[in-house]
């Protein structure tokens, strides 16, 4: 077979961009740089990432704290200098009983209280003084203030020397029925804590020195209930004051830690105040 010569291939040629072909390219170009553009003018105007919720610091208030320790503990927390939560207290603008005068002692609610940049002593103050009103104020505490014919006012500073005085809560009622006995038959309360506050220190030693200063926190000498509470009592506290268990008791003394005794007999509280001083004598040597 003979074979044909090849024929030649026709060469294809390069197509040629038309005046609209090169519009649309242009007009694509344009759209990209735009584009290119925007984005970042876009991202310029997103609104800024909010910031996470601040994390307060905390601030413990104990129960049975005075206000002198409450006031030093929130300057702390709140970077402010010494003594500036004291002269706001001491303003006499927070919202306190009118029996209290002003004085916010035995109000200042013992609890953890959460302390932000923007917080200061005055709605730190307020705060406190807020729960303690809406803790105090419970039908329980009001019924219970007026079934022993005592003022609320009156009921905190019961409370608040319970608080001092007890080492349980059991205690606490026993010793809050001792202080309505006492009351009840015109007795002087006799309450070292009380005596320690007026002084403004806090100690187990109290001598007959002590008990015979002209302090009106000197229940030794003094009838009745010292002028203001002694402290900021806790609900416990609260509660044993308005309702404490029956009993006869008018003497009590702690002979060493969970060992508190009570009596209505005077000969055996003087048993149990030597053995109390056997053992402070003891724990010296």
């Amino acid at each position: 077979m003979v074979n044909e010569p090849p024929q030649d291939t026709p060469r294809r040629r390069r197509p040629r961009m038309t005046r609209r072909g090169w519009l649309a390219l242009g007009a694509g170009l344009v759209a990209v740089a735009a584009v290119a553009v925007l984005v970042p003018l876009l991202l310029l105007k997103q609104p800024p990432a909010v910031p996470p919720p601040e994390k307060p610091t905390m601030l413990l208030v104990p129960e049975g704290w005075r206000a002198s320790q409450v006031y030093e503990a929130a300057d702390k927390a709140l970077k402010v200098a010494p003594g500036t939560t004291r002269r706001t207290a001491e303003a006499g603008t927070l919202k306190l009983p009118a029996d209290a005068l002003g004085n916010p002692e035995g109000f200042l609610f013992p609890a953890t209280y959460p302390v932000y940049r923007k917080t200061t002593p005055r709605g730190l103050l307020d705060y406190m003084v807020r729960t303690a009103h809406q803790r105090f104020g419970a039908d329980r505490i009001t019924s219970g203030a007026q079934r022993n014919g005592v003022s609320l006012y009156q009921t905190v500073t019961i409370a608040s020397v319970v608080q001092a005085e007890a080492d349980t809560p059991e205690d606490m009622g026993k010793v809050a029925r001792v202080i309505h006995n006492r009351l009840a038959q015109g007795m002087t309360l006799q309450m070292d804590s009380t005596l320690n506050y007026g002084l403004g220190r806090s100690t187990l030693d109290t001598s007959h020195a002590d008990t015979r200063m002209d302090n009106p926190y000197n229940t030794y000498n003094r009838q009745g209930l010292p002028p203001t509470p002694i402290g900021n009592p806790g609900e416990q506290a609260m509660h044993a004051a308005v309702d404490p268990p029956p009993g006869d008791w008018l003497y009590f003394v702690t002979v060493r830690p969970g060992d508190t005794r009570f009596t209505a007999d005077y000969a055996e509280h003087l048993r149990n105040v030597q053995e109390f001083n056997a053992q402070r004598a003891s724990a010296a040597d």
